[in-house]
């Protein structure tokens, strides 16, 4: 394998939203360095982290009946039971929730956790306090689907948190989707709640690593004796 390849293999796709950012950037550099020197450099290394933050890599999806698999990279912020969004149309009852919480530093491109129909996209909005807040799922700005799976429904929720100001949805209504399929992004930290059928245990635990399209947060096929959570930090 020559180098070119071994370099071109190693290189992570960019995201088509980041191209007008990362554009925008470049011609500011360019702009502002021309008359000071090391504002050159700086713009530089910010036009770099874009790049990064709008990567989009290639995920490996386990497939199997009843998976559900993680729909965003980041830390599990919160599980436990939660009343899902109104607009989900899931019911008043609380339902199982995971919620992962995204940093600037985290891949923001959001993959489906199942593969089904979107029967519901729902827009919100709203404010923009910190993504961790047990409260930003109800107060701040979100964009929330439900995914149906014969008699199953999945609801996922982005949510908008102190520095993301803008929630990017490529779905709609009545499409089919497959898991680990991306169906949006949102720019720039912040969180997704995924909402689960009643009785279902998560297979994660708070402080978990989530890896968007592969980390599987839970098995409903399962039975429910059979899926508790156990978890050490080593």
């Amino acid at each position: 394998m020559s180098i070119v390849d071994s370099v071109t293999k190693a290189m992570v796709p960019i995201h088509r939203e980041g191209w007008p950012f990362i554009a925008i950037s470049l011609v500011a550099t360019f702009v502002v360095g021309w008359f000071v020197d090391p504002l050159f450099w700086i713009g530089l290394f910010f036009t770099g982290w874009i790049c990064y933050f709008f990567r989009d890599p290639k995920r490996v999806t386990p497939v199997g009946e009843g998976l559900v698999i993680s729909p965003a990279d980041g830390v599990v912020s919160q599980v436990g039971l939660a009343r899902p969004p109104a607009e989900l149309e899931l019911g008043n009852e609380p339902l199982m929730r995971v919620s992962i919480f995204m940093n600037v530093f985290n891949c923001h491109v959001n993959r489906a956790p199942v593969g089904g129909r979107i029967a519901r996209v729902a827009y919100r909005a709203g404010k923009f306090l910190n993504a961790e807040l047990d409260k930003a799922s109800d107060d701040n700005e979100r964009n929330g689907l439900v995914i149906e799976m014969g008699e199953t429904r999945i609801g996922v929720v982005q949510i908008a948190g102190l520095v993301a100001r803008r929630i990017v949805c490529f779905v709609r209504e009545g499409e089919t989707i497959l898991a680990g399929d991306r169906f949006g992004l949102i720019r720039f930290g912040s969180r997704l709640d995924v909402y689960f059928p009643v009785g279902t245990q998560p297979k994660v635990a708070v402080g978990q690593t989530m890896i968007a399209g592969e980390t599987v947060l839970a098995d409903l096929g399962q039975p429910e004796s059979a899926s508790q959570v156990l978890s050490r930090v080593s």
